[in-house]
């Protein structure tokens, strides 16, 4: 693979992700973007977690974190719970509002994948995710 090669692969990679957020935002209407709806996310599968680990298990600077976490607050997504040892940790968890607003989040997502990969079979769909996969493990590995 030539240099101009990898660079027009990785710039049509970039170029589809950046359209699927826009249109993604374009019909998602609570005020959020994508990191807030992944900051759920991960509150909701793996339960309450330090402000800290979120940050590093989403891949996000620690101080950028806490506007997510402001935003998120402020609305009753998230709500703040205190270590019962030590005063000084606290711990992030979902609410029942958190969960709705990702609910909404999940059902508008699932409609923009169904309508950008209706072009392709579900092989090419198993491949294209197989690739990216590969890609990811590859990439930690360096």
């Amino acid at each position: 693979m030539n240099d101009q090669t990898v660079f027009e692969l990785i710039h049509a990679m970039e170029q589809v992700t950046n359209r699927m957020i826009i249109k993604w935002n374009q019909s998602f209407n609570e005020g959020l973007g994508i990191s807030h709806i992944l900051l759920l996310s991960h509150l909701k599968r793996d339960g309450k977690m330090k402000p800290i680990d979120l940050a590093e298990s989403l891949g996000i600077a620690p101080s950028s974190i806490s506007h997510l976490i402001q935003k998120l607050s402020k609305r009753d997504y998230i709500k703040r719970i205190p270590d019962l040892n030590d005063k000084r940790i606290s711990y992030l968890d979902i609410t029942d509002e958190g969960l709705e607003v990702l609910r909404k989040a999940a059902e508008d997502g699932h409609q923009l994948q169904k309508n950008t990969f209706a072009r392709l079979t579900n092989e090419e769909i198993k491949q294209l995710l197989a690739i990216y996969q590969k890609l990811n493990l590859t990439l930690d590995q360096m």
